[in-house]
């Protein structure tokens, strides 16, 4: 059920004619109500509850999980205790949500207590503590004729201390704290109570995600289960009809793949934020480390991209016909672009590669320092399916030219993996750059050899995004360059590229890995540690730290706004 298997390899929006049958299907004369208030996977959530202590839910989004959750609810608060009628204590992340689940359970109590029950009441709930001292809880409650309750608390761990009867937790993953709510809760289990657990994901790292695996695992013994409900899998289930149904609307095949196409376009560049909003497949990061208004502020106009994509049949040619198709290409496109990038300009370059040989791009980024130390790239390189020798080709083309018109330049590349071989070789052609610890200086040549590592990234990666807050970048304006920047997210606190592709938005065939923003950190390591002079550092300070006139620290400048 849900997305076909092959979307967990890349980052494409799934075609309507590759989804199931049961998903695109539309019956003939179907009553979405003829199976009762719930739909299929609400009936099977609410059925597992009722053998097992712990029942745990990973859902995609608007799935109406908390609707059948608080109509089992008002159910068993409306019942007799021989008839397992217990309190119900619901928790959310947020007050607005609890707000919305007792609404639910005081229109159903209307109904299935027939008036015997008080109306939605504010009050404050007394916590006894262990100490004797007590402390008052807003909270929000539905009573009954049974004697017991249907009550909307925080989601503060010590809220449940010392309470008895079923727990709810809802969107466990955007809890502050969901590990102690559930070690709270599971005191509960002592007496009979039993616990609920219901959320989208929010990253693997999430507490909520330790808990479906450890459930699965068996951790928490036979009597705790998940279950899986996919966007999909409610959108099989009558969800679109229902939707339909509710508007007063009639359901038509034509609408229904017009509304599916829209709620998953609706996430533009953020897949990995779609799949596991709606797919229930939980991302490596925590979320975007570069705003998009950023990126788009860093995008100001149209700029060459030089791109070429290589087939299949290329590497096969002849060593010497290709040399001479690719001298033929730097003579036309990439020579011009270096000289009109130049002109008026004397400062020093920067340049970085992120080294890719198959199934990513090589992406290739000269960026212009100029005399306040901005960022400026005046365009930038992109070789797919491109042979070795080729991109050491366009690189050396590159930086041959500014060798032999003096420019000041400093290159980073990838030295990680395959890309080990092309840096030893460009570090043996213009010499490599060798750290001075005594001066603090970098002397040699301007090549550095970088090995890509989770401690590069969680020092390099957040100086690069400092560009972008301060607005000390420009890159060409440009959607697959904009989407490799969205793609940097933060994993563990270090912003870094996970490991998911995602489809390049100029050729659905060939895929990306944040390749351009990988090259924009190495860019950016490259202008901090050039050849000839001391380490750049790049610093925010309190705005008046500093007076109006510029100060020299080491070979660098700080403006009147404290920018380096």
């Amino acid at each position: 059920m849900g997305i076909p298997a092959a979307l967990p390899d890349t980052e494409r929006l799934v075609d309507w004619d590759e989804l199931p049958e049961k998903v695109r299907a539309l019956p003939a004369n179907f009553n979405p109500m003829a199976l009762g208030v719930l739909m299929a996977h609400q009936a099977e959530w609410i059925s597992m509850q009722a053998d097992l202590d712990i029942a745990v839910c990973e859902k995609g989004r608007r799935t109406g999980i908390t609707f059948a959750q608080a109509l089992t609810d008002t159910i068993t608060a409306a019942s007799a205790k021989e008839a397992g009628g217990d309190n119900i204590w619901y928790m959310a992340d947020t007050k607005e949500k609890g707000l919305e689940f007792i609404g639910y359970v005081g229109k159903f109590a209307q109904i299935v207590a027939r008036g015997q029950c008080t109306m939605v009441e504010q009050h404050i709930f007394v916590d006894q503590l262990e100490d004797g001292s007590s402390r008052n809880i807003q909270a929000f409650r539905v009573r009954f004729a049974s004697g017991f309750r249907v009550t909307a608390l925080s989601s503060r761990p010590e809220n449940i201390h010392g309470l008895q009867g079923l727990v709810d937790i809802d969107e466990a993953a955007l809890h502050k704290n969901v590990a102690h709510v559930l070690e709270s809760a599971t005191a509960l289990l002592i007496w009979g109570g039993r616990i609920r657990v219901w959320s989208t994901h929010r990253g693997k790292k999430n507490a909520f995600n330790q808990l479906v695996q450890d459930v699965k695992a068996g951790r928490y013994g036979k009597r705790a289960k998940v279950i899986r409900i996919s966007f999909d899998d409610a959108v099989a289930n009558g969800l679109y009809e229902r939707a339909c149904f509710m508007r007063g609307a009639e359901p038509t095949e034509e609408g229904k793949r017009d509304w599916y196409t829209a709620i998953r376009s609706a996430y533009g560049p953020r897949k990995a934020a779609m799949r596991e909003e709606l797919d229930v497949i939980p991302r490596d990061g925590d979320g975007s480390a570069i705003p998009g208004v950023w990126i788009e502020n860093a995008m100001p106009e149209v700029r060459p991209i030089l791109r070429i994509v290589f087939d299949d049949d290329f590497p096969k040619r002849p060593e010497l016909e290709r040399e001479v198709w690719c001298a033929t290409w730097c003579a036309l496109n990439l020579i011009p672009a270096l000289k009109k990038a130049a002109e008026g300009f004397d400062g020093r370059w920067a340049v970085g590669m992120d080294f890719a040989r198959h199934r990513h791009f090589s992406v290739i980024k000269p960026a212009r320092i100029t005399q306040d130390l901005r960022r400026d790239l005046p365009f930038v390189i992109e070789l797919a399916n491109a042979p070795t020798r080729q991109q050491e080709q366009i690189l050396w083309a590159m930086l041959d030219w500014l060798k032999d018109k003096q420019k000041a330049w400093t290159f980073a590349g990838d030295a990680t993996g395959p890309g080990q071989t092309l840096m030893e070789y460009t570090g043996d052609r213009y010499g490599r750059a060798v750290y001075d610890e005594k001066h603090s200086t970098w002397g040699g040549g301007p090549v550095h050899e970088v090995t890509l590592s989770r401690a590069w990234y969680g020092e390099w990666m957040p100086k690069y995004i400092d560009l972008f807050q301060d607005g000390y970048i420009t890159l060409p304006r440009d959607a697959s360059l904009e989407d490799d920047h969205r793609a940097v997210e933060f994993i563990d606190g270090i912003p870094m590229v996970p490991r998911i592709e995602r489809k390049d938005l100029k050729d659905a065939e060939l895929v990306r890995h944040g390749d351009g923003a990988i090259a924009g950190a190495l860019m950016n390591y490259a202008a901090l540690n050039h050849v000839g002079g001391q380490v750049y550092e790049y610093h925010r300070v309190r705005p008046g730290a500093q007076s109006d006139r510029q100060v020299q620290i080491g070979a660098g400048w700080r403006n009147k706004e404290g920018i380096w």
